[in-house]
């Protein structure tokens, strides 16, 4: 062929389109994969079980308040603008939190366009440019926080309804107490006196009855009446339901995530697993509590009827990732033995609080 003489494109030789394509694919998931994760979309408040969590729930805060409390709000925030790049360390609420996002990543696969999925939402009084050192905590741990209320300084309790909160867990027993009375299941947290693995796949829920799924209509009786006028008080009224608790409205949203995946013929491999842990006793006063359950289309996966017995011994076998009670001396046997526990400040057991100190009143004009 002499210079400048052109030449006919040849045909493409057999499989060169199939190589071309299998190198355009392994070209797009090389870049794919180099890209940052995709994260989930957040679902809207109203369509999600909103859990809303403190920072210092989520995270071990104690040098922080220490630091709040002896030296006051600025030096705190000082002390979080210097440190903002470490992380911090995991709380009491953190394995809890942890279980609810591998609920939602299972709900995903089964439900890809469903909305109906726990939200988690960090709730704190924490000035705003401690924000930064809390989201790179969230990062460092990889977790699927999208929704923050800081308040600098001020209550967040007011803005619970608007995430159309479902839970709220704290360590302050006076914000959650102001929850319980604007009509919001809360639990004031603690953490246990040592570790104890729990699930990674499974999230356990296990819940004290009365003055907790339940009201405090038997307490009442016991602390008026004792045990005797109790049992004939429960085996009188067996058939007829008690009143709501604070968590009844949790347990409930529990239940509708869990008849997803029944629905799909995963009642034994279930990741959300419930427990009623009761000192009531199953002969004399057992029936109105399960019953008061099946009046509500509710259930538990387990009911433990202790019959005054402590509870920590088989919650240490339950390990669940949160346990709830409404008296401290149950609170306390389940973080001896390793038990992430929870109390509801609700009912005749808690303690009268102070009366509020009366306004001095306004001078003559």
């Amino acid at each position: 062929m002499e210079t400048g003489e052109l030449r006919e494109p040849r045909e493409p030789g057999p499989g060169a389109e199939t190589a071309a394509a299998r190198c355009w694919e392994e070209t797009k998931t090389f870049y794919e994969n180099l890209a940052p994760k995709k994260k989930p979309k957040s679902p809207k408040p109203q369509n999600a079980v909103t859990i809303a969590v403190s920072s210092r729930a989520l995270f071990r805060m104690d040098e922080e308040q220490r630091i709040y409390t002896e030296q006051g709000v600025e030096e705190y925030v000082r002390y979080q603008l210097e440190h903002e790049n470490e992380p911090f360390s995991p709380g009491p609420a953190f394995p809890f939190v942890k279980a609810l996002e591998a609920v939602n990543r299972r709900l995903r696969e089964l439900y890809p366009d469903s909305e109906d999925i726990f939200d988690i939402v960090l709730v704190t009084n924490n000035h705003a440019q401690v924000g930064v050192r809390l989201i790179n905590s969230i990062n460092h741990y990889d977790l699927f926080i999208e929704r923050f209320c800081m308040t600098g300084g001020n209550s967040p309790i007011c803005y619970l309804k608007a995430y159309h909160t479902n839970l709220y867990l704290s360590a302050d027993a006076e914000k959650v107490r102001e929850a319980i009375d604007e009509g919001i299941a809360a639990a004031t947290i603690f953490s246990p006196s040592r570790d104890v693995a729990v699930s990674q796949s499974q999230l356990r829920v296990a819940f004290d009855g009365d003055a907790v799924l339940f009201s405090d209509e038997s307490e009442r009786i016991v602390k008026a009446h004792g045990l005797d006028r109790f049992f004939e008080h429960e085996k009188a009224h067996e058939n007829k339901p008690l009143a709501q608790g604070p968590l009844k409205g949790f347990l409930e949203a529990l239940g509708r995530l869990q008849k997803k995946f029944y629905s799909k013929g995963l009642r034994l491999e279930c990741p959300i697993r419930t427990y009623l842990v009761t000192a009531r006793s199953a002969a004399s006063s057992g029936a109105r509590a399960l019953k008061t359950l099946r009046s509500w289309g509710l259930e538990t996966d387990e009911a433990l009827f202790l019959a005054g017995a402590p509870k920590g011994p088989l919650l240490e076998k339950i390990r669940p990732h949160i346990f709830f009670d409404d008296q401290m001396f149950h609170v306390a046997g389940a973080q001896e033995m390793g038990t992430v526990a929870a109390h509801v400040p609700y009912g005749v057991a808690q303690k009268p609080r102070p009366p509020a100190p009366l306004k001095p009143a306004p001078a003559a004009q």
